[in-house]
């Protein structure tokens, strides 16, 4: 008796990037008992991108679960060698697209054409949404050959702002906050039958590459419990900082006085003996 492979729509957001997430963990040292007093993020330096990557692709993914029930979203497919995968692919009447979710919470991004700066640095966001796209093209048109071209999209979570002096040629770049709205507005292209035909080749796990790693076992479980340790030391810490401030203004306040007094003495002083 053979054990049949879990369709890809069992798969969670940032299902992928969780795993490595906990793979780069693995290897990560515990905090010490005043680490954790004072806050010191459970975190290793190599687990930090993971773990905002995940942040954001969660985040979108709870946006694309609010699309109406004639869509369908698939997350963390994967299409490389070297366990590369897809964030999100969703297809509904307005058609096939490839979701790249970067998260690049309070920075600005700058687009114009083929370049994608953030924070003044040049980033290769369009160049990568393009061949992930061409890539999910290519393995759904082995089973689908007159299917369309999948959209490259970039989802862009929380950024502080988003200025497009020109739109990429073929990536749409969205906030994540306006996702929604942008998939909803595009124009038909596939009806009932065929998002039926297409949702079940994308689900279908022999349609893409055997992932580079085996499954974690509980990894959105182990996700949560992480997650519940970083936002505690960032509570944590950001009290102590606060504690800290009122400290500095405290020892301030009962500072001035003796030293305002202190002055007035020397003015007064040098008024009165020239």
């Amino acid at each position: 008796m053979t054990n049949q492979a879990p369709s890809m729509g069992a798969h969670q957001a940032a299902q992928s990037v969780i795993e490595e997430l906990l793979r780069q963990q693995n290897g990560t040292p515990e905090r010490t008992r005043f680490g954790r007093i004072f806050g010191v993020s459970p975190l290793g330096d190599g687990s930090v991108s993971w773990y905002r990557g995940a942040k954001g692709e969660i985040a979108v993914g709870e946006i694309l679960a609010t699309l109406p029930p004639e869509w369908r979203i698939f997350h963390a497919l994967p299409i490389g060698k070297k366990g590369a995968d897809i964030d999100h692919i969703v297809i509904g009447p307005g058609g096939l697209f490839t979701l790249n979710t970067k998260n690049h919470r309070g920075q600005g991004v700058w687009v114009a054409g083929r370049t994608l700066m953030v924070s003044g640095r040049r980033v290769s966001h369009i160049r990568d949404s393009e061949h992930e796209a061409d890539r999910v093209t290519r393995l759904l048109r082995e089973r689908m050959p007159r299917l369309a071209a999948a959209q490259p999209v970039i989802a862009l979570v929380d950024p502080k702002s988003l200025t497009i002096k020109k739109s990429p040629e073929r990536v749409a770049v969205v906030r994540d906050t306006g996702l929604r709205r942008w998939l909803l507005a595009r124009p038909p292209v596939f009806g009932s039958a065929e998002l039926t035909d297409l949702a079940a080749v994308i689900d279908d796990p022999a349609t893409w590459p055997t992932a580079v790693f085996p499954p974690t076992e509980q990894p959105m479980v182990d996700f949560a419990a992480l997650d519940a340790q970083v936002r505690q030391a960032h509570l944590r810490s950001t009290l102590w900082k606060l504690l800290g401030l009122g400290a500095s203004t405290a020892a301030a306040v009962l500072t001035v006085p003796p030293l305002v007094a202190a002055l007035m003495n020397v003015f007064l002083g040098g008024v009165e003996n020239p």
